[in-house]
């Protein structure tokens, strides 16, 4: 406990200045997200109304349904940049009050003023990977269900599908046009098997209806076998698929980021690397579950302009805006390294961390610069005539 105590001492300024900007801080942040979120979701309610109010018996309850699916996907997408806002308007606020200039005339270091702002930084940031993991992956997946079936009601619960696959097992190329997981039955839909001979010319050609794995064996339905060589075409009820592929193969290479949660996309990323498949856009995404909550944490750095160096300068407005334009560019820069990890141009490490890491020390170099300053320049004392 004393040693806690000695590092909180060490680290921030006293308790009633912590919990004052802290409160300060996540005050303005709940009241812009909330604000901001709302006013946007009333221009999405706009767009979508008209779709959802033409399905058959719509009624509010659909509005309602639609507003708690849309509302935690705007809130988890501009969490980041409300962040920004809510630390612009937090430290301008106690620089134009001149609380700042009083800070640092106790003793207060840059760092121990910002501090506090990193730490209610760091709950939002564990509260928002909470929340996107739990909440918001769900509802991805439920309004994209509820979207590809004109927003009917009264829908069935939405059954675990996966779109289109391609895989080779030994010689043989096998296309799935969809994959369904209904309990513990793995259902392939619309199967081709191309068989190939050592110089990869086309031996064989099968199509299926669709095919289930039970019982630790596949079986093929609808069956139709197409012979090269004599151009005729077989069809079998039922034969049974002798391929050593897993269900849970096919299941990881359909893997949805955006509609599952951190712990299964890693899971699916470990089936796919035990198999000996690329894995590099998937880790991608699972880097950014992490990389974007923790991206609030950078707030505090690119918005310390709107803090320091206003005292002498006398210009807010300027500072407030090269704050908001670092935050901005910030943004982008991750937005397009983000693109740039799923087309599997650059590292997934790479994609995910480097514009954080950027950003990171740019900030300290600002700050540094800003508040440090160069040192002054000792000019050489002139020489006296005797």
């Amino acid at each position: 406990m004393i040693t806690l105590r000695s590092m909180r001492r060490a680290l921030l300024p006293s308790k009633t200045l912590t919990v004052y900007v802290i409160k300060m801080y996540i005050g303005r942040f709940l009241g812009i997200l909330i604000g901001l979120c709302t006013v946007l979701q009333m221009l999405d309610l706009l767009a979508q109304a008209d779709d959802i109010m033409a399905a058959e018996g719509a009624d509010f309850s659909s509005i309602v349904s639609y507003l708690m699916m849309r509302y935690p996907q705007l809130m988890t997408q501009f969490i980041p940049f409300v962040g920004l806002l809510a630390t612009l308007l937090t430290l301008a606020t106690l620089n134009q009050n001149s609380e700042i200039i009083v800070m640092k005339a106790t003793g207060l270091s840059s760092h121990k003023i910002l501090l506090p702002l990193g730490v209610a930084s760091g709950i939002i940031a564990l509260a928002h990977f909470a929340f996107h993991d739990t909440i918001v992956t769900k509802a991805n997946a439920d309004l994209e269900y509820w979207k590809e079936n004109d927003f009917a009601i009264n829908l069935p619960p939405a059954p675990d599908v996966r779109g289109a696959v391609w895989l080779t097992e030994g010689t043989t190329l096998v296309r799935v046009n969809k994959v369904t997981k209904a309990g513990s039955r793995v259902i392939l839909d619309n199967v081709s098997l191309i068989e190939r001979d050592d110089l990869g010319r086309m031996t064989r050609m099968q199509q299926a209806d669709f095919a289930h794995h039970q019982d630790g064996k596949w079986t093929l339905f609808g069956l139709r076998n197409f012979n090269i060589n004599t151009h005729e075409t077989t069809e079998v009820e039922q034969q049974n698929w002798t391929i050593p592929t897993p269900p849970e193969r096919f299941l990881a290479l359909t893997v949805r980021p955006k509609h599952v949660p951190y712990r299964q996309l890693s899971n699916s990323i470990d089936q796919l690397e035990r198999e000996g498949l690329p894995t590099d856009t998937l880790k991608a995404s699972l880097m950014q579950k992490i990389a974007a909550p923790a991206a609030i944490l950078l707030m505090p750095l690119l918005g310390a302009l709107a803090a320091f160096g206003v005292h002498r300068s006398g210009n807010l407005f300027m500072r407030l805006f090269s704050g908001m334009a670092m935050g901005f560019s910030f943004f982008v820069a991750d937005n397009f390294m983000l693109s740039m990890g799923e087309f599997g141009v650059v590292p997934p490490f790479i994609a995910a961390w480097s514009p954080f890491i950027l950003y990171l020390l740019i900030g300290y170099a600002v700050l540094f610069n800003t508040e440090e300053g160069s040192s002054p320049r000792v000019r050489p004392a002139k020489s006296q005539p005797v």
